[in-house]
């Protein structure tokens, strides 16, 4: 009953830019963070950042200063801007949201994950 579905994936030379989007849809009651992980080929999936309903974001080290979380004001969808980006930042990007479901689903606490989106940095 809920859903996180991401876009804005793709092909981009190193030093370039892409945002991703994600939204949050389906049977929620109320969102408490909304966050990226990434996984490259061959590794596990790490975290990259993270926005909480209060407006506080976390990074990993190797994306500070270089990503930046942001969200919509009117909806349950969170931006990463990726900015200088380098091959070693190729990966499926996995959006992630800890949130509590509606009435229609008992208020239960969830963790979602999305399906993935694809970048590629070239060199």
């Amino acid at each position: 009953q809920v859903q996180l579905v991401e876009s804005g994936g793709g092909l981009v030379q190193a030093g370039g830019s892409l945002r991703l989007s994600c939204t949050a849809s389906g049977s929620i009651f109320r969102v408490d963070t909304m966050g990226w992980y990434r996984q490259a080929p061959g590794k596990e999936r790490e975290f990259v950042a993270i926005l909480t309903s209060g407006g506080g974001t976390d990074y990993a080290d190797s994306v500070k200063g270089r990503f930046t979380i942001s969200r919509a004001n009117a909806n349950n969808t969170v931006y990463l801007r990726m900015n200088t980006l380098k091959p070693e930042d190729t990966a499926v990007y996995y959006c992630n949201s800890e949130l509590v479901s509606d009435v229609t689903d008992n208020y239960r606490s969830l963790e979602v994950w999305g399906q993935g989106t694809l970048v590629t940095v070239s060199s």
